[in-house]
């Protein structure tokens, strides 16, 4: 199966419809655009943010912004807010303010990546690019309002070891859990 043909997550399956209706999403670090791609079939209007878009310019239904997150330079959304945020598989910790930032009031946060115990399964394996026990969880939970967390290891789509949040930037009331 091509990168490009890869099925979404099932983490963002499961909680993308805790996206608003018809919402902006942000999917960072988007890669071949298989999430951008089954939030925009979902009508969501979506921007996905990669070093390399060239695999989703020719996707009317995306807004892909050509972005390298890891240079040093400033956040390239500017001031923008999503009603979610979409990151798989990627992890550069000096952008976890900024994913807060840009959620809206209400946004949800839908956070799936690799952590300590993966180098056994493939990589990535280099310590700096793994979460450390519970840091995905320590890094939002003061800002956002937890949906579900879970850290371990998984077989499906191929064994690896992850940490998965989901989380809304809520004042207050219930978090409407997807059907």
């Amino acid at each position: 199966m091509s990168p490009s043909s890869r099925p979404p997550s099932d983490w963002i399956v499961r909680f993308a419809p805790l996206f608003p209706a018809g919402g902006t999403v942000l999917d960072l670090a988007a890669g071949s655009g298989r999430h951008a791609r089954y939030l925009a079939d979902r009508g969501y209007r979506v921007t996905a943010v990669d070093r390399d878009v060239s695999r989703l310019t020719d996707e009317p239904r995306i807004d892909a912004v050509e972005a390298d997150l890891e240079d040093g330079g400033p956040w390239p959304l500017g001031a923008r807010r999503f009603d979610g945020i979409v990151v798989t598989n990627y992890l550069h910790r000096p952008l976890f303010p900024h994913l807060v930032a840009a959620l809206a009031d209400g946004g949800v946060l839908l956070y799936e990546t690799f952590a300590v115990g993966n180098e056994a399964y493939g990589k990535p394996s280099n310590p700096d690019f793994l979460l450390k026990d519970g840091e995905l969880l320590a890094a939002f939970s003061g800002d956002l309002r937890l949906v579900a967390y879970e850290a371990g290891y998984v077989e499906r789509p191929a064994p690896a070891v992850l940490q998965r949040i989901a989380a809304v930037r809520a004042a207050g009331g219930p978090i409407p859990l997807p059907g």
